[in-house]
This record gives structure tokens, sequence and C-alpha cells, in this order.
């Protein structure tokens, strides 16, 4: 069995030799870059699997490089994973409306950071099962097969996280879902996240479907809900 590749984007030279260090002992095959523009390039060439990706970068920053890597078809189905020493809740909404898979604060665990990898990988290599049901609620169209969602007959781009978030509200319109439910059904039993990043997605979420946000309901103690009309 190949080894999974990863490239490792961060100017950060301590920590890049830190992380390629243990990445390697992990057994991964390790790429890496210092600054945003080579670590795109060098995505588009060798195309890894996974890719750490900090957000201050020099020449091109890490928010480009994410939505340039979801923008080609060669790189797009990538995990990505952002490595920031921004911890506010906008920046993490940024980092995930461009795509990214996860989302990890400077300062961390390079073991937990590992469990992460190994966690987003074992949720990509699950088979999906093919469904050509679609469901449409509240103006919102979602098709499983064609892995797409409109309103109101206009198509909007979702990240995977939040096509699956959307996917399961809207199937069971009325039952409330507390976050570690979401959590499993949503991005994964294996993910290893606060279940307050659930509420970064539900915001996320509600932004792009936009006049219908009031389909997602907060339910006050518990989680969410889609509206039961």
């Amino acid at each position: 069995m190949s080894k999974s590749k990863i490239l490792v984007v961060e100017d950060d030279r301590a920590l890049s030799e830190i992380l390629v260090y243990n990445l390697e002992k992990a057994g991964y095959d390790v790429l890496k870059s210092m600054d945003g523009r080579d670590g795109l390039n060098q995505a588009q060439l060798r195309l890894p699997d996974i890719v750490l990706l900090d957000v201050m970068l020099p020449v091109l920053d890490g928010v480009e490089v994410c939505r340039r890597l979801r923008a080609t078809p060669e790189t797009a189905s990538a995990t990505i994973i952002m490595l920031t020493a921004k911890s506010e809740e906008a920046d993490q909404l940024i980092g995930f409306s461009v795509g990214a898979d996860d989302y990890v604060t400077k300062p961390f665990s390079v073991r937990v950071l590992l469990e992460r990898i190994k966690a987003l990988t074992r949720r990509k290599s699950k088979p999906i099962e093919e469904d050509t049901e679609t469901v449409a609620r509240f103006g919102i169209m979602l098709d499983r097969r064609r892995y797409r969602v409109t309103v109101d007959e206009q198509n909007v781009d979702l990240t995977k996280s939040e096509f699956k978030l959307l996917d399961t509200l809207i199937r069971q319109p009325g039952r409330a879902f507390d976050r570690s439910e979401l959590i499993d059904s949503a991005l994964g039993e294996d993910t290893l996240v606060l279940e307050r990043t659930i509420d970064v997605h539900i915001r996320a979420l509600r932004k792009k479907i936009g006049e219908k946000a009031e389909a997602i309901e907060t339910v006050r103690g518990v989680g969410y809900r889609f509206r039961e009309d």
C-alpha cells in the first residue's frame, strides 16, 4: 500500500521541521514549502493527498491557496487542514467557506494533529453510497447523486461538511439534533473537534442559503433542527 502524501506549507522553519519529522516518522511521504505561491505550485504538480496549510504565508496567503486548490479539479479533493495563530470565529468561518476540511489553532499538540489527520483520512476513504434521492423543503433542494443544492432554483456552493450537515437536517424536519449527533452524522464519528465547531458550520451554512436561513432553527440547550411546516 502506497504512503499518503502530505504537503506542509508553513513559513515557520522550526515548526515546519517538527511537522516533517513527525509526519515522516508516522509513515507519510512528506513535501514542504515555505510560501503560498510555491505551496500552490507544488500541490498542483505533486498532487498531495493532504495539505497542512498555514494561513499567514508570504507571497500568497493560505486562504487564497485553499480557494485555488478547491477550484482546480486535480487538487479539489485533497484534504486541507489550515494551521493558524488566529482563533476568532470569523477567521474559522473564512477557512471553512473556502473549503478547508479542518482548522487547527496554534499552538497545538502534534499527536492530536496526527489523530485528526487519521480521522479525516478514514472519513474520506469510506465509500460513498450512490443515492439518487432528492429532497426539497422550504425552497431548498438537495440532490445527493449530483452533490447539488439549490435555493429557489439557484445553485449554492457548499463544502462537503456543509452539504452533509444540511443533508442530515433536511431529511428529518422537526427533529432536534444535538451537536454530538451532528458531528457523527455530518463530519464523521472519528472526527476530533469541539462541539462548537458545529456552530461555525451552521453559521456558514445559514449565510450561504441567505433568506432561507430561518429554515435551520436553533434549539436552545440542545442543538439544531430543520423547520417543520
